[in-house]
C-alpha cells in the first residue's frame, strides 16, 4: 500500500483512509489500539492484537491447557482460604 497524507484536525482527530480500514478490517465504532513504537504512531485493530497475543501465548502454553480455567481455580481457592 502506498503512503497517504492525512491532515490532523481539531482535537487531534485524523481519518484513517477507507483502503486502510478495509485492509485492517476496521469498521465504524470498532476500537483500535494506538501506540508509539520506534518513533511512529501505530494503529492496530483490537481483534488483530488479541489474535497476535494468543498466537504468541500458544508458543509457550499447550492447547490442552486453559490459563483462564487455572486462574479461575486459583481465585476460587484464594476465596476459600480467606
Amino acid at each position: 500500500m502506498n503512503d497517504i497524507t492525512v491532515r490532523v484536525s481539531e482535537g487531534g482527530r485524523l481519518v484513517i483512509p477507507v483502503e486502510y480500514r478495509k485492509e485492517l478490517g476496521i469498521h465504524e465504532g470498532d476500537k483500535v489500539l494506538v501506540r508509539i513504537q520506534d518513533g511512529e504512531l501505530r494503529i492496530l485493530p483490537v481483534q488483530g492484537a488479541l489474535r497476535r497475543a494468543q498466537r504468541v501465548t500458544r508458543q509457550y502454553v499447550s492447547p490442552e491447557r486453559s490459563l483462564s480455567e487455572e486462574l479461575i481455580a486459583e481465585r476460587r481457592q484464594d476465596a476459600e482460604d480467606e
